[in-house]
């Protein structure tokens, strides 16, 4: 299970949220609801070990994540707003290399699988369009079915239908098996979100 006990971030000497509390249980999904600048970003940041708050904690099952650093780290898929892929590597070497990085092993014919999914061909990532790109970078959940947590930043930014019903049907397939699922979007899905917290509220 996954908590955050009264946390708050200030960025820029601004106060984004404080006293914010929540649990993510398996098997449920948390959406993040609020304007651009509102913290949605900050808080999956401070929530997968990446910023720290400026008050709080964030536990997993019960131990505090800056204490668990790299064990806590294999538990979880993050996945950010900005497409994190290297230009001159193809989709299936970025994906490769991401899942390598995270102590995760996958076969050629996963990685084959995960872009085929997505109707990616294995061309150099500089040679996608942008829809492409952020498919290429989302191809990792369909190898992540074994991670507990997933943590998804604006999932559905830049894609076109087909693509953004994928990714529904990854985060629903998530959950339907146990796993967890953090997700901020501005658009409309027919995700059903166990509990949303709303950072304009």
């Amino acid at each position: 299970m996954l908590e955050a006990v009264d946390l708050a971030c200030e960025r820029g000497g601004r106060s984004l949220f404080r006293g914010l509390s929540f649990a993510l249980r398996d098997g449920e999904l948390l959406r993040i609801a609020g304007p651009n600048g509102s913290g949605k970003t900050s808080l999956l940041r401070i929530v997968c070990g990446l910023l720290s708050p400026t008050a709080g904690t964030v536990l997993w099952d019960g131990a505090e994540i800056r204490r668990l650093r790299e064990e806590y780290a294999k538990q979880l898929v993050y996945i950010g707003h900005a497409a994190a892929v290297k230009d001159d590597l193809t989709a299936a070497e970025n994906l490769r290399i991401a899942c390598t990085l995270a102590g995760h092993r996958v076969s050629p014919r996963q990685i084959r699988q995960a872009l085929d999914s997505f109707e990616l061909a294995d061309l150099p990532v500089k040679r996608l369009s942008q829809g492409q790109r952020r498919r290429a970078v989302l191809a990792r959940l369909v190898v992540s079915e074994s991670m507990p947590l997933w943590l998804l930043d604006e999932p559905y930014a830049a894609l076109d239908a087909a693509a953004g019903r994928l990714v529904e049907e990854l985060i629903d397939g998530h959950a339907a098996r146990g796993g967890a699922v953090a997700f901020t979007t501005h658009q409309d899905t027919r995700v059903r979100a166990s509990q949303v917290i709303d950072l304009d509220a």
